[in-house]
C-alpha cells in the first residue's frame, strides 16, 4: 500500500505479444484516463520501434466491432480517427 500522492517507479517487461494485448485493452476508451494515455505513448513508441509489428495495434474496436459488448463507450468513430483509421 502506498500513501496518496507517492511517487512510485515501476518496472514492466513485455515481449510483442503481450505488448499486442496491452494496447488492445489499455487504449481503449473505457479504460483509465491515467493508463489510457500512458498506454498511447507506449504505443507511439513501439510504432517507431517495429512500424510492422504495431501498425495495426490500438483499442479492440480499430478494426472490429466493439468487444466490450453493452459496455460499449459509444465513441468508436473518435477512437477510429485518433488512431488514423478510416476503414475497419
Amino acid at each position: 500500500m502506498l500513501p496518496n500522492a507517492a511517487e512510485t517507479k515501476i518496472v514492466v517487461t513485455m515481449n510483442a505479444r503481450e505488448l499486442l494485448h496491452f494496447f488492445n485493452v489499455r487504449c481503449c476508451e473505457r479504460a483509465q484516463w491515467e493508463i489510457r494515455e500512458v498506454a498511447f505513448q507506449m504505443l507511439q513508441e513501439a510504432k517507431k520501434a517495429a512500424p510492422v509489428i504495431f501498425s495495426k495495434a490500438g483499442p479492440g474496436c480499430l478494426y472490429a466491432p466493439c468487444p466490450e459488448g453493452e459496455m460499449y463507450c459509444g465513441k468508436i468513430k473518435e477512437v477510429r480517427e485518433r488512431f488514423g483509421v478510416t476503414k475497419p
